[in-house]
């Protein structure tokens, strides 16, 4: 066997890659990151409209009253 042999973990290269732009996000970033935008910057879900977010994560809506 040729000891010169270069091997390549392809899990370990995808791994530092999602690694280096994370770094390279933070790196940018004038705060700290939310998980939302780490789940963004490595893949993990896509972008949510800015809109499509208030309406989820805004405050309950009153319960109609029968007048």
């Amino acid at each position: 066997m040729d000891p010169d042999v270069r091997l390549h973990d392809h899990v370990a290269l995808a791994e530092i890659e999602l690694y280096s732009e994370l770094l390279t996000a933070v790196a940018g970033a004038d705060r700290r990151l939310t998980y939302e935008e780490i789940d963004l910057v490595l893949g993990v879900r896509a972008p949510v409209p800015e809109q499509a977010r208030r309406c989820v994560c805004g405050p309950a809506a009153e319960p109609n009253r029968a007048g």
